[in-house]
């Protein structure tokens, strides 16, 4: 009898974390208004100071490997931005640059390889998520001015099977913006991210 009190214990305490992560996991951004009323204020700080992300990055990467850098200035030059800043719906492809990371596992600059991703339409905003390594971001690009559109979701990690809910885990949460950099060619930036860098580029392209 205590054997099965401790089956259905165990089930229920198994039942329980499933229902808690099925809640983490419902997707709950309200894409009906204005992103600064979604973004947290950690995050909206985060925004302001895009800038000094870049500042405080880009040396860094540049020390590490100038030529990839200064070979690229539609990717790395802060005020690239060209009008009609909000991809179109479609498949893409995506690769992630960390840039500004320190220490002995992690360099200034790392680039990941070429990942799938996709941009899939739901009004006047756009979902946003890459398939496929180890860090993914997913969320919602909103219209915001000609040259920008603002970026505010969450990172999938590791063997994640969804992503968190925004808001629940400030390392997790994503603020960013895109932009248009040239024909056929965006990015997004993400100031600060939580894990290994302070500030994340990552480049979309149509699908091959």
């Amino acid at each position: 009898m205590m054997l099965r009190t401790g089956v259905v214990l165990g089930l229920g305490a198994a039942l329980a974390g499933c229902s808690i992560y099925r809640e983490a996991t419902t997707p709950g951004m309200d894409i009906s208004h204005n992103w600064r009323r979604t973004a947290t204020d950690a995050d909206r700080e985060k925004l302001r100071n895009w800038r000094k992300a870049w500042s405080e990055a880009l040396p860094l990467a540049r020390a590490a490997d100038a030529k990839r850098i200064d070979g690229d200035p539609e990717l790395f030059d802060p005020d690239r931005a060209q009008a009609d800043a909000m991809p179109p719906a479609g498949a893409y492809r995506c690769r992630t640059y960390k840039l500004g990371g320190g220490g002995t596992a992690v360099s200034a600059i790392v680039a990941y390889d070429w990942r799938p991703c996709s941009i899939v339409e739901d009004g006047q905003v756009r979902h946003f998520r890459i398939e496929g390594g180890v860090q993914r971001p997913d969320g919602n690009l909103f219209p915001d001015v000609k040259a920008r559109v603002t970026f505010i979701g969450t990172l999938e990690v590791g063997d994640d099977a969804a992503p968190l809910r925004y808001g629940l885990d400030n390392k997790r949460n994503l603020i960013g913006y895109a932009e248009r950099i040239g024909e056929k060619r965006w990015r997004l930036v993400l100031p600060f991210p939580g894990f290994e860098s302070k500030l994340d580029v990552i480049e979309i392209v149509p699908a091959a």
